[in-house]
C-alpha cells in the first residue's frame, strides 16, 4: 500500500510540472484579425496539451519555450506562404501575409495535436498550389416552395433555420480553415431580395423587416468570422431572375428562359448588384447566365450591359475602383465569349467550369469539356475547377484520397485549374444534414470530414508521395476509429468503393448530370436504348478514359472487330471486384475499432451497400449484353438466357433494400420532377431503394410476359399503341396554320419540308404550322383557352442544326421538367427527309388560359390531347436507325 501511495504521489507531481510548463507567444502590436485568430487557436491547442500560455509582445523575462508569429513578405514564398522553425525550445513562425501567418499557426495546431505536445526541431516551409481552395453550401431546399420554382428560395428563418445558426457557421468555417480553404461559395437562384433594398423598387423585397435585419445580421456575422479565417465569401446567383413580388408587381414571371431582354429586369438586377456591392464589398460574386437565359449572345449583353454595370455603380457609390472579384460561370454558357466581351470591360474576372459534370467519374478527363476548361485556363486569370452535386455518389459515404489526389492532378494537367471549388460529397439539397435515417440527424461537414480533408490537402499540395499518403491516412483513419493498423484497411475500403460509381456511370449512365441517381439502379431499356432517355451531348467521350459504350460493344462483338479501351465486361468484372474487396477490407478493421463505433458501422453498412449495388448492376448488364445479342441472332434463347440475370440482379437489388431501409431517409437531395433517371422523382416519390424495387420487379415481369409473345407468335418489331385523340383549344395565335398529320404535308409555312413516314398514332392529330425562320429569330409563344387540362405535343428534331430549337435538358436548365416536358414522350415520331427524325415531348396545363412561351428555334406544335390521355414512353422507330430502339417495347 505504501509504495503504491509513493507512486501516485510521484505521478501527480509529474502530472503537475508537465500541467504548468509555461509557454509565451509573442506576437506583433496591433496584428490583424486573422493573425489574431491563428494566435488564439494555438493558444487553445497549447492549453489543451497542458501548457500554461502567455501573449505577449516581447519576450521580457527570456523564457525557455517561446513561439514568435510574424508576417514577413518575401518573394520566394507565395500568397498565404509560411515557415516554420523549432530549435532548442525557439519556434518562429513567418507568414508570407496574414493568411500565411494564419496557416503557419494552424498547421502547428495540428502538431501539437498529434504528438501532444510542441514538436522538437520542427522546420517547414510551405505555400498552396491553388490559389482558391473553397467550398460550397446550398441555400437552397430538396422540394420547390408553395407557389416557387427551381432555385426560389428567399432567406427566412422558416426555410432555412440552420443559416441563422450562429454557432453552426463556427463549426463549418473552422472546419474549412483547419482544411486550409479559403472560400466559401453561397448558392442560391436570387439572393438579392433577401438582402438590400431598393429605393427604386422597394416591393421587391422578398421578407418582412425582422427577417431582413436578421439576415443584415447574419451576412455581417458571416463575412466577419469568415474573414478572420482568410475566407473570402462568394455569392452565387443565377440570371435572369427577378424576386416574387417584382414579377407580381408587374405581371410576369420570376424566370423565363425564352424571354428577351428587358429594360425593366435590366435596371432592376443592375441596382440590385450595385446595392450588394455597396453593402457587402468584400463579398464576392459568382454569376451562372446559363439555366433561365436563352442565348449565348443574351449571355453576353446580360453580363456586359447589365451585371459589370450594376457593380461598378456599387463602386462608384463607395468611391473606390478596387474591383471585387467576379466568377464567371461556364455552365450553359459560351464561357470564353463572355470573358473576349467582358475583360475589356472589366479586369478581375475569374472563370469556372465543372470537372466531371455532376458527378465525379474520372481522374482521366478528355473530349469536348475538357477543352472547355483548357481555353479558360488559356486566358490567364484565375480558373476554377468546380466539383459540382455528385449525384452518382449519394447518400453513401465517399473517401478515397487516391482516387481525389489523382483527381487534382488532372485539374493541373490536364485543365489547367488552379482553384478548386467543393460541393458537398451528397445532400447538397438538404444541408447540413446527410441522408442517414439518425436521430439527431448527422450533419455532413463531420460525416464526410475525410472528404473535405482530401480536397483540401490535394488543392494545398497535390504532388505528394503514396507511400507516405498510405501512412497519412491510416494515421488519420486511426485517430477517428481507434484501430491501430486497422486504419490501413479502412482506407483501403474507401479506395476500393470509390472505383465504383465513377467506372459505373462514365460508360453505362444516361448524363453526369442530377437528372440521374446512379445508385438507385437503371432500368434495361436504358441499358438498351439509351438514346430513348437523351444520353446528354459530350457525356461519355469526356467523363472517362476512352472505351466502348454496351451497344458498340456488342455490335463490335457479333462482328468480331477489336475492341478499344475500358469495356462493359471489364468494367462490371472491375465493379464487383471492388465491392467485394471493399467489404473485406471493412470485416478485417472491425475488430480493431476502439472508438466512433456507431458511425464506424454506418460506413461498413455502406461498403456493404456498394457491394450489392456493384452484383446488382453487373448482372443488369450481363442481362442486357443478351437482349443486344438478340438484335443480331434473333434467337430466343438469347432472350430466355437473359431472365436469370435479371432474376439474380433483383435478389441482389432486395440486398440493397435491406441494407439501406433502416439506414436512409433517401437517396438523392434533390426530391422534385427534374430528376428523371431511373425514374421520375416528383413530389419527393422513389427517392429510396424500397420504392424502386416494385418498378424492377414490374420490369422483369413484362420482359418475361413479352418474351412468351414472341416465343407464341413470332418476332415483333413494333407494338400497337393507342392512337391519340386531338381535343378543341381556343387558340389566340393568329400567325400559325392547322393542318392534319400525313405524308407529304409540310412542315414549315417557308420551306419545303414535308412529313415522310410517321407512327399511326399521330393519324388524328391538328398540327399548327409556322415559319421556321420566324421561330428561329423570334421563338413561338402559345396562347389558348381550354375546357379541361390539355397536352400540347412539341417535336423537336434530332439534329444539331443551329436553327432547330434544343429539347427540354435538365442538365442546362432546371425548369426544363416545368410542365412534364422533360421526357421523350415518343422517339423517332415521324420522319421529315433531308431535316432528320422527330421526338415528341409534353407540356401539360390546366383548364382555362394559358400561355406556353418556346425558345428561339424552329420546332413542330402537333397538336393539343386530354391532359389524362396517357402515352406509353416508345420508340416509335421512324428515322431512327439504331437495333436496339426496335427492341424497346420488350420491357414494357
Amino acid at each position: 500500500m505504501k509504495h503504491k501511495l509513493l507512486l501516485a504521489i510521484f505521478s501527480m507531481i509529474l502530472f503537475i510540472s508537465c500541467s504548468t510548463e509555461k509557454v509565451t507567444i509573442i506576437v506583433e502590436d496591433n496584428p490583424s484579425t486573422r493573425v489574431a485568430f491563428g494566435v488564439e487557436k494555438l493558444k487553445s491547442a497549447l492549453e489543451e496539451a497542458k501548457y500554461t500560455v502567455s501573449i505577449k509582445t516581447a519576450n521580457e523575462n527570456n523564457d525557455a519555450l517561446v513561439i514568435t508569429i510574424s508576417e514577413n513578405k518575401t518573394d520566394s514564398l507565395a500568397k498565404e506562404g509560411y515557415t516554420i522553425a523549432s530549435e532548442n525550445g525557439l519556434i518562429s513562425i513567418k507568414g508570407n501575409d496574414a493568411s500565411g501567418t494564419l496557416y503557419g499557426c494552424i498547421e502547428l495546431v495540428k502538431q501539437i495535436k498529434e504528438e501532444k505536445k510542441l514538436p522538437a526541431n520542427f522546420n517547414i516551409t510551405d505555400q498552396p498550389e491553388m490559389v482558391l481552395r473553397g467550398a460550397c453550401v446550398g441555400i437552397q431546399k430538396p422540394y420547390y416552395l408553395p407557389g416557387r420554382n427551381v432555385y426560389e428560395y428567399p432567406y427566412t428563418p422558416e426555410t432555412f433555420p440552420w443559416f441563422y445558426d450562429k454557432a453552426l457557421w463556427i463549426e463549418y468555417l473552422d472546419m474549412l480553415v483547419e482544411n486550409k480553404m479559403n472560400s466559401l461559395y453561397l448558392w442560391n437562384g436570387h439572393p438579392f431580395a433577401s438582402l438590400v433594398k431598393l429605393e427604386d423598387y422597394p416591393f421587391a423585397v422578398e421578407v418582412d423587416d425582422e427577417t431582413f435585419k436578421k439576415n443584415e445580421d447574419m451576412f455581417a456575422f458571416l463575412t466577419e468570422e469568415a474573414d478572420k479565417r482568410g475566407i473570402w465569401v462568394i455569392q452565387m446567383f443565377y440570371n435572369i431572375f427577378v424576386s416574387k413580388p417584382f414579377a407580381e408587381h408587374y405581371g410576369i414571371k420570376t424566370q423565363d428562359r425564352s424571354r428577351p431582354i428587358t429594360p425593366l429586369i435590366s435596371d432592376y438586377t443592375r441596382k440590385s448588384v450595385a446595392a450588394f456591392i455597396e453593402k457587402y464589398p468584400n463579398v464576392g460574386l459568382l454569376v451562372c447566365l446559363g439555366e433561365a437565359m436563352d442565348t449565348y449572345e443574351d449571355d453576353v449583353e446580360w453580363f456586359t450591359k447589365t451585371i459589370i454595370p450594376g457593380v461598378q455603380d456599387g463602386l462608384a457609390k463607395l468611391n473606390t475602383t478596387i474591383q471585387p472579384p467576379i466568377v464567371v460561370r461556364a455552365h450553359d454558357t459560351d464561357a470564353k465569349m463572355v470573358m473576349d466581351a467582358s475583360l475589356p470591360l472589366y479586369k478581375n474576372l475569374y472563370t469556372m467550369h465543372k470537372y466531371n459534370g455532376e458527378s465525379l467519374t474520372t481522374y482521366e478527363p478528355r473530349g469536348s469539356w475538357s477543352k472547355i476548361h483548357t481555353d479558360l485556363s488559356s486566358l490567364g486569370s484565375v480558373h476554377i475547377s468546380n466539383v459540382h452535386i455528385l449525384a452518382n455518389l449519394e447518400p453513401f459515404r465517399y473517401g478515397s484520397p487516391d482516387f481525389i489526389q489523382k483527381c487534382v492532378q488532372a485539374m493541373h494537367k490536364v485543365h489547367g485549374a488552379n482553384a478548386l471549388h467543393l460541393y458537398p460529397q451528397a445532400s447538397y439539397w438538404d444541408w447540413p444534414y446527410t441522408a442517414d435515417k439518425t436521430e439527431p440527424r448527422l450533419k455532413e461537414m463531420e460525416r464526410d470530414w475525410i472528404w473535405y480533408q482530401a480536397w483540401g490537402r490535394y488543392a494545398w499540395n497535390v504532388n505528394r508521395d503514396r507511400n507516405d499518403e498510405i501512412k497519412y491516412w491510416t494515421k488519420q483513419l486511426d485517430n477517428m476509429y481507434g484501430c491501430g493498423e486497422g486504419g490501413k484497411n479502412i482506407l483501403e475500403a474507401y479506395e476500393q468503393s470509390g472505383e465504383i460509381a465513377p467506372k459505373l456511370l462514365r460508360k453505362f449512365g444516361i448524363t453526369e448530370g442530377n437528372r440521374q441517381t446512379l445508385l438507385l439502379g437503371m432500368f434495361l431499356s436504358q441499358l438498351v436504348n439509351p438514346a430513348k432517355w437523351k444520353v446528354y451531348p459530350g457525356f461519355h467521350e469526356s467523363c472517362g478514359p476512352e472505351g466502348e459504350m454496351l451497344i458498340d460493344y456488342m455490335n463490335k462483338e457479333w462482328n468480331k472487330q477489336p475492341h478499344i479501351g475500358e469495356t462493359p465486361p471489364q468494367l462490371i468484372s472491375e465493379a464487383v471486384a471492388h465491392g467485394n474487396a471493399a467489404v473485406a477490407a471493412i470485416d478485417k478493421a472491425a475488430p480493431k475499432v476502439n472508438k466512433n463505433k456507431d458511425e464506424f458501422n454506418r460506413l461498413k453498412n455502406d461498403m456493404y451497400c456498394y457491394q450489392a449495388f456493384a452484383n446488382f448492376f453487373s448482372e443488369k448488364v450481363k442481362a442486357a449484353m443478351l437482349i443486344l445479342q438478340y438484335t443480331h441472332s434473333n434467337k430466343i434463347a438469347d432472350l430466355e438466357n437473359a431472365i436469370p440475370h435479371i432474376e439474380k440482379s433483383l435478389e441482389y437489388y432486395q440486398q440493397l433494400v435491406n441494407l439501406t431501409k433502416d439506414a436512409y431517409l433517401y437517396a438523392n437531395s434533390m426530391q422534385t420532377a427534374q430528376r428523371r433517371i431511373p425514374i421520375g422523382g416528383d413530389d419527393a416519390k422513389n427517392k429510396t431503394w424500397e420504392e424502386l424495387l416494385p418498378h424492377y420487379q414490374t420490369e422483369l415481369a413484362n420482359f418475361k410476359k413479352n418474351v412468351e409473345f414472341i416465343k407464341k407468335n413470332g418476332n415483333s418489331d413494333n407494338q400497337t399503341f393507342e392512337v391519340l385523340k386531338p381535343v378543341e383549344v381556343k387558340i389566340d395565335n393568329k400567325e400559325g396554320v392547322s393542318y392534319l398529320i400525313k405524308k407529304g404535308e409540310k412542315v414549315f409555312s417557308d420551306k419545303d419540308f414535308v412529313i415522310g413516314d410517321f407512327s399511326p398514332e399521330l393519324k388524328n392529330m391538328k398540327a399548327i404550322r409556322f415559319s421556321q425562320d420566324k421561330q428561329a429569330e423570334h421563338g413561338t409563344t402559345l396562347s389558348f383557352e381550354s375546357q379541361k387540362p390539355v397536352s400540347i405535343l412539341v417535336g423537336y428534331l434530332n439534329t444539331e442544326r443551329k436553327e432547330y430549337a434544343k429539347a427540354p435538358t435538365l442538365e442546362t436548365d432546371a425548369s426544363a421538367n416545368q410542365y412534364g416536358q422533360g421526357d421523350v414522350k415518343i422517339a423517332n415520331a415521324l420522319d421529315i427527309p433531308g431535316r432528320g427524325s422527330i421526338n415528341i415531348h409534353s407540356y401539360t396545363f390546366p383548364a382555362g388560359k394559358n400561355t406556353l412561351n418556346l425558345g428561339k428555334g424552329a420546332l413542330m406544335i402537333l397538336g393539343f390531347i386530354d391532359a389524362n390521355q396517357k402515352i406509353t414512353p416508345h420508340n416509335a422507330g421512324f428515322g431512327g436507325e439504331d437495333a436496339s430502339s426496335k427492341i424497346d417495347w420488350l420491357f414494357y
